[in-house]
């Protein structure tokens, strides 16, 4: 079992961390939250009082933070506290520049680094059930392989540094338009008097079945949006997702539709809600309130 630094532990990071804890790792942990730090203490982990603490003298350091600015803060610790030989994954979503970055520095201190976000939302961390898609060396993402193990259900190395975090735009970008879909498709059903319950059952067992009507269209046709995956973050992700787009200049107009769909949801005050209420954008823009 590994000595394992854990920095970030939110929605995602806590119940990851308390996986690799049941797992038999020997895990400490950072976050800002008391009530996280609490939390992992109770499952039987470590608490420090830093990143810095967090990171030193282990075998294995994770982080699973909100964006590219708290990866580099972080991972400057790592660089200047991290033995040589440690293995560095990072879970985040960011942009594939800076796992790149996290890769070029890292080598340079003899770091071995894996860039490795996730999908399944809060619901995939509580149930280790995570879909990674890992970026890096064929050897590192051997030895990661029990961490993966503990954390997720389904894991592949998707290429060199940086295309784990290709690869996760590529989901978020496919999750942001079902949502969109999905929206449409209630208001659709909702009026033009069809049962939308017993026709989202329908859809669900045919060809449009998805995950997402798998698990989100009863909360969705009860206007109910506690967060798993907040609008907010979603909003940051399709920014990466537009930005690569650019850079490879690749031409993506449904990705930008759903883009302006989900600025929209946050101007309009949804920012801290469950990215499926881009149903409520769908119901402004037809005038119509179902809730």
């Amino acid at each position: 079992m590994s000595k394992i630094g854990f920095v970030g532990l939110g929605i995602m990071g806590g119940p990851m961390a308390g996986h690799l804890v049941a797992a038999g790792h020997e895990v400490t942990g950072f976050d800002f939250s008391t009530a996280a730090l609490d939390k992992l203490k109770a499952a039987g982990g470590n608490v420090a009082s830093g990143a810095a603490e967090a990171v030193r003298d282990k075998d294995i350091v994770i982080t699973m933070l909100p964006q590219d600015e708290h990866v580099e803060s972080v991972f400057a610790d790592v660089l200047e506290h991290a033995n040589p030989g440690t293995l560095y994954i990072d879970f985040s979503t960011i942009t594939p520049k800076t796992s790149r970055w996290t890769a070029t520095e890292g080598a340079k201190k003899n770091l071995r680094v894996l860039d490795a976000p996730v999908s399944g939302g809060e619901p995939g961390a509580v149930n280790a059930a995570l879909s990674i898609m890992v970026g890096g060396s064929e050897e590192d993402f051997a030895a990661a392989k029990p961490i993966f193990e503990a954390v997720g259900k389904t894991f592949e190395l998707v290429g060199p540094n940086g295309a784990g975090q290709v690869v996760k735009a590529a989901n978020q970008l496919i999750v942001g338009g079902t949502y969109a879909l999905v929206a449409e498709a209630i208001l659709l059903m909702e009026n033009l008097g069809a049962d939308a319950g017993k026709g989202l059952d329908v859809l669900a067992g045919g060809l449009a079945g998805s995950k997402i009507l798998e698990l989100k269209r009863k909360t969705m046709l009860e206007r109910s949006f506690v967060p798993g995956f907040r609008i907010d973050l979603h909003h940051k992700d399709m920014g990466i997702i537009l930005a690569a787009a650019r850079d490879a200049e690749v031409a993506i107009p449904m990705g930008a539709l759903t883009a302006q769909l989900i600025a929209a949801a946050r101007a309009m005050g949804y920012g801290n809600l469950d990215h499926s209420g881009l149903l409520l954008v769908a119901e402004a823009l037809s005038k119509r309130d179902n809730a």
